[in-house]
């Protein structure tokens, strides 16, 4: 821990870093509800070009510069001129502990006016998580600092339901993988409604990420789904926040 804690104290800054953000659509609204950040190199490099750099001795440094460059990016960006939420990736096995490790995060949300309650931290259960209830204390704790807190990739990496039944989050994002081609395989189909019915008894809001075709929006929205990510919708903006392509606007578009 000691490590970990002195890494905040330099703050640290081993990456050449930049965000794109990519909006969690509210598709009832139409607006954006949250905004997820996701890491770019300077120029605009994918982000297997920088992870591929996250070492073990690193990854602390990476997960603290992530963090202050997505609220800088968002709010640089533009997303105190909405209501939209901030989504930010963070690696649970960087975080030595939740307090100790969160006050680089707030004092750079308190320098740019970004109200902490609209902060999303989600993480992605394709880790392997080395102590799931050191993860949980970690999601307990970010929800009594006022965080929303979510399990990206859901369905897709080494926990599965074992992860939810250990602790839950605000949000689960459903993964890709159960997406596509949901309009044409009944088992997806089965698979996510039994994630919904779930979701619901435990009161965990699902977003729906990667959806990329009408057919699978559709399926989405007669399941009842509200909240959507996806190509669809909107790609990701290098620095910026992208438009939203309205449902009612891509039926006109192939109509």
């Amino acid at each position: 821990m000691a490590a970990g804690c002195q890494g905040c104290r330099t703050a640290q800054h081993q990456f050449a870093i930049a965000m794109a953000f990519q909006p969690i659509v509210d598709v009832e609204t139409g607006l954006p509800f949250a905004y997820e950040a996701l890491v770019r190199g300077e120029d605009g490099e994918g982000a297997a070009d920088v992870i591929a750099r996250v070492t073990p001795e690193n990854r602390y440094a990476f997960d603290q510069q992530c963090r202050v460059a997505a609220i800088e990016g968002a709010v640089a960006a533009g997303i105190l001129d909405t209501s939209a939420r901030l989504s930010i990736n963070f690696l649970p096995n960087a975080v030595y502990s939740p307090v100790a490790c969160i006050q680089l995060t707030l004092q750079t949300s308190k320098a740019t006016g970004l109200p902490v309650d609209r902060l999303i931290f989600e993480f992605t259960e394709n880790e392997q998580m080395a102590d799931t209830s050191h993860v949980k204390n970690i999601v307990d704790s970010y929800r009594k600092m006022g965080f929303g807190t979510a399990i990206d990739d859901f369905g897709a990496g080494h926990a599965g339901l074992g992860l939810l039944a250990a602790f839950q989050t605000d949000y689960i994002k459903l993964d890709m993988e159960l997406i596509r081609g949901l309009d044409t395989s009944m088992p997806r189909r089965m698979i996510v409604e039994g994630v919904l019915r779930i979701a619901k008894s435990l009161d965990i809001t699902v977003i729906a990420e990667g959806i990329e075709t009408l057919g699978e929006y559709d399926v989405l929205r007669g399941m009842g789904v509200r909240y959507m990510q996806g190509y669809l919708l909107a790609r990701p903006g290098f620095k910026t926040l992208p438009p939203i392509a309205l449902p009612g606007e891509l039926y006109a578009a192939v109509a």
